[in-house]
């Protein structure tokens, strides 16, 4: 199992706006943690769903709950609940995390030459 990249504190803050938690209507979340862990794993590694470690789950369960929640808003309300303690004295940026597409490595469009082309024939 991967060392865990939500710590407890952080955890018992946000555990409150989960849904699948005991009391809630509905099939109850097999292990709401476990699911967010897995989550900032995919959003730490940049690995495609299906590269999922097994140790979280499956990796189509764990996307369509992903999916799910983020339809609702979940996550937008554990991000906000996070960063009201945000504390920004130190902040490092490192580019060699920060992942493109392989297409995206800036060729010129040939469609955009040709609108382009026609624009400035109208002049």
């Amino acid at each position: 199992m991967p060392r865990l990249l939500l710590r407890d504190d952080q955890w018992i803050r946000i555990g409150g706006l989960l849904q699948g938690k005991h009391g809630d209507r509905g099939r109850t979340g097999t292990n709401n943690r476990l699911f967010v862990e897995a989550v900032l794993w995919m959003a730490r590694t940049g690995a495609p769903w299906r590269d999922l470690p097994l140790a979280f789950g499956p990796w189509n369960t764990v996307f369509r709950r992903f999916s799910r929640w983020a339809d609702k808003g979940v996550w937008q309300a554990i991000f906000a609940r996070l960063s009201e303690d945000a504390d920004f004295e130190e902040v490092f940026l490192d580019s060699t995390i920060v992942r493109a597409h392989q297409h995206a490595a800036g060729a010129s469009k040939k469609r955009a030459n040709k609108v382009l082309a026609v624009l400035v024939g109208d002049c």
